[in-house]
């Protein structure tokens, strides 16, 4: 696979008084320093399945570290963000050909689409080194395990360059009926998997904020918060209410039919207008927001005069709107630059051989998840 580093063993990562303490915590030490993650993201890379033991100790590890994370993590330039996943695996390794395999330290490209158009067209090159993805990355696609499992791994192995930021499906009511549970439970056999996955959802940091400018969350504003302070006292470590300013952030939509905050019609969170992107962006100094959340048929959607983008990275989402998919690559200096993107042409082989294929226990085929 293009791009994989060279293997060092995960205990490489660990200091030797570190190691120490480890070694004390009996089981899991053992465990976690036996993880080889090069290999597993060489394996998730192939669409293997890692063991229910790894998938365990790896959230375990995510969680020690996601911990650490504020509620608003900052970082610097350049940076490619990336929108809703949804279990469409296929479609981000078309991502990682895009943008570069991680870690992408010293890997130099453009950027150009598959349809041979370059959304940093007649730009010089630069280096991105970072991404930010914006939650949902399981749920209606085929592979969410696969999915969130690499990029769980990536996370891991590379700290400093992949951030997750909490998506509304990233929560353990939304998983059991959109089809994350019973993905778990038809590939091994049983819900452990799923019950390790949900409970490293709960330490997901729930925004970043790019060069003190760009605000990323996954859904939206509240109007609960003005500031982004506001947003660093949450208690995040917790399922997803069914209200409140932790709700609202991955919940919420912008609606151009309104100024100020409405009830949104999906149940949870707001729809908001311009005036209140405008009133939050002078508040905190900045001068943009990103999100994902709702699909887009052109891959992306620029509102209030430039003050807003969705980012939306699932093409042909589930596998039948039709829509193109983006990445959005933010430059050291603030520059935005959509990449747009189709379905990876392996979605259709592999749709048709999940649907024919039985589960575990040799009941039905796999069903598929509607809209």
């Amino acid at each position: 696979m293009p791009g994989l580093p060279c293997k060092f063993a995960f205990c490489c990562y660990i200091t030797p008084s570190q190691m120490g303490e480890l070694l004390t915590n009996s089981l899991y030490s053992l465990n976690l320093a036996s993880i080889d993650l090069d290999e597993c993201i060489e394996r998730l890379y192939k669409k293997e399945l890692l063991a229910d033991s790894v998938i365990e100790a790896i959230c375990a590890k995510a969680k020690e570290l996601l911990m650490k994370e504020s509620n608003v993590v900052h970082i610097a330039a350049p940076v490619t963000v990336v929108g809703d996943i949804h279990g469409q695996f296929f479609d981000m390794i078309e991502i990682f050909k895009i943008g570069g395999f991680c870690p992408n330290t010293n890997y130099l490209f453009l950027g150009a689409a598959p349809d041979g158009k370059s959304a940093g067209q007649n730009k010089p090159w630069v280096v991105w080194p970072v991404n930010v993805l914006p939650g949902d990355y399981v749920d209606r696609g085929l592979f969410s395990v696969e999915t969130i499992s690499l990029l769980v791994c990536l996370k891991l192995r590379y700290p400093s360059r992949v951030h997750l930021i909490r998506g509304n499906h990233e929560s353990r009511g939304v998983t059991q009926s959109y089809g994350f549970y019973t993905e778990c439970a038809r590939k091994y056999g049983n819900a452990n998997v799923w019950h390790y996955f949900t409970d490293m959802f709960d330490f997901l940091t729930l925004s970043v904020v790019i060069n003190d400018q760009i605000f990323c969350v996954h859904g939206g504003l509240s109007p609960s918060i003005h500031s982004i302070d506001q947003i660093k006292i949450i208690d995040r470590f917790r399922e997803i209410p069914h209200e409140g300013p932790m709700a609202d952030l991955v919940w919420s939509d912008p609606d151009i039919e309104h100024d100020e905050f409405s009830l949104s019609p999906r149940g949870a969170g707001y729809t908001f207008g311009a005036q209140v992107v405008r009133k939050f962006l002078e508040v905190n100094n900045m001068s943009h927001i990103l999100r994902a959340h709702q699909l887009c048929q052109e891959g992306y959607q620029v509102l209030y005069d430039d003050r807003l983008s969705t980012v939306w990275s699932a093409p042909n989402y589930c596998y039948r709107c039709g829509n193109l998919a983006s990445v959005l690559e933010v430059s050291d200096s603030g520059e935005r630059f959509f990449n747009i993107f189709g379905a990876a042409p392996e979605n259709d082989e592999h749709r048709n051989e999940q649907q024919t294929q039985p589960n575990k226990d040799n009941q039905a085929p796999v069903i598929e998840y509607f809209l």
